[in-house]
C-alpha cells in the first residue's frame, strides 16, 4: 500500500509539472508577444491600428482593417460551409451508417486532419481557383476559395468530435424516443442533438480556430490583396498571411507591427471562443 500511495504522489506530481510547464511556456509566448507588439500601438494609437485601411510599413502606415476583416470573412465562410457538412456526416455516421461503416469511414476522415496544409493549398490553386474564375469571374484567388478549402480542412475536427459527443450519449436517450413513437430523424433533431450541444459546440470552436490560424492553404488561394472585400469573390489577406508574407524581411517598426498583429490575432481568438463559450453555458443552463 505504501509503495502505491508513493508511486500514486509521484504521479500527481509530474503531471504537476508538466501542466506547469505547459501553463508556463504560453505565459511566456504571451508576455513576449505583447511585449513587442503593444508598444507601437499606443505609439500610433489602437485607433489607427485597428480601423486604418492602409498598409505601408515603408511609410510608417500601419492599417490592420482590411486584414481584420478578410480573417473574420475567410473564417465565418469555412464555418458556413464546413459545420453543416462536418454535422449532418456525423449524424449519419453515427445514427444511420451500420458499426462496419462507420469504422471504415471514420478513421478515413481523421486521416484528413494529418495533410499538410500546403497540400490542400495546392490542390486549391490547381482546381478550385481556375474553376472559380471560369464560372463566376474574378481572379479566382479569393475569399470564397480560401473559404472552401478551410471549410474542408476543419472537416475533421468538426465530424470526429461530434461523432464521439453523439456516441457517448447513453442509449437510453435513443431506446426511449423510439419507445415513444418518434421517428430516427425526429430522435436525432429533438434528443439526440440537443444532448450532446456541448461537444458540438466544442467542435465548432476548435474548427474556427483551425479556420482563423491557418496561414499556408490561406496565402496560396486567397490572393493576398490589401482591401477589405466588397463580395466573396474578391482577394482578400488574412492577419496570418500578413505576417507570415512580410515576417521573414520586417525590421524595426515594420516588424514591431507584425507583433502587433499578434496580438490583435490572438485577442480576437480569445474573444470569439469566449463567445463561443458563454453562448454553450447559457444554453446548457438554459436546458436545465
Amino acid at each position: 500500500m505504501n509503495k502505491l500511495g508513493r508511486n500514486d504522489r509521484l504521479i500527481r506530481l509530474g503531471l504537476l509539472v508538466i501542466a506547469f510547464s505547459a501553463v508556463s511556456i504560453l505565459a511566456v509566448i504571451t508576455v513576449f508577444m505583447f511585449q513587442q507588439g503593444t508598444p507601437i500601438m499606443f505609439r500610433y494609437g489602437l485607433g489607427k491600428f485597428l480601423a486604418g485601411t492602409n498598409w505601408y510599413p515603408s511609410e510608417n502606415s500601419f492599417g490592420l482593417l482590411p486584414m481584420i476583416v478578410g480573417s473574420l470573412y475567410v473564417t465565418a465562410g469555412a464555418m458556413v460551409i464546413g459545420v453543416p457538412f462536418g454535422l449532418a456526416c456525423a449524424v449519419v455516421l453515427t445514427e444511420f451508417a451500420s458499426k462496419r461503416v462507420r469504422s471504415l469511414i471514420k478513421p478515413l476522415i481523421e486521416l484528413l486532419a494529418g495533410i499538410p496544409s500546403v497540400v490542400y493549398g495546392f490542390m486549391g490553386v490547381v482546381i478550385l481557383v481556375p474553376f472559380i474564375r471560369t464560372s463566376l469571374g474574378g481572379p479566382g484567388l479569393s475569399v470564397l476559395a480560401a473559404s472552401i478549402i478551410l471549410g474542408i480542412m476543419i472537416l475533421p475536427t468538426v465530424i470526429s468530435i461530434s461523432v464521439d459527443s453523439l456516441l457517448a450519449l447513453p442509449p437510453a436517450y435513443r431506446e426511449g424516443s423510439l419507445a415513444m413513437g418518434a421517428t430516427r430523424w425526429q430522435t436525432v433533431k429533438m434528443v439526440l442533438l440537443p444532448a450532446a450541444r456541448s461537444g458540438i459546440i466544442a467542435s465548432v470552436i476548435l474548427g474556427m480556430g483551425r479556420a482563423i490560424g491557418e496561414t499556408m492553404a490561406v496565402i496560396m488561394v486567397a490572393g493576398n490583396a490589401i482591401d477589405i472585400p466588397r463580395s466573396p469573390l474578391d482577394p482578400v489577406r488574412t492577419l496570418t498571411s500578413n505576417i507570415a508574407l512580410e515576417m521573414g524581411y520586417a525590421a524595426g517598426e515594420h516588424r514591431e507591427a507584425l507583433f502587433a498583429t499578434g496580438v490583435i490575432l490572438f485577442v480576437i481568438i480569445m474573444i470569439l471562443n469566449t463567445i463561443a463559450n458563454l453562448t454553450s453555458a447559457g444554453r446548457r443552463g438554459a436546458g436545465r
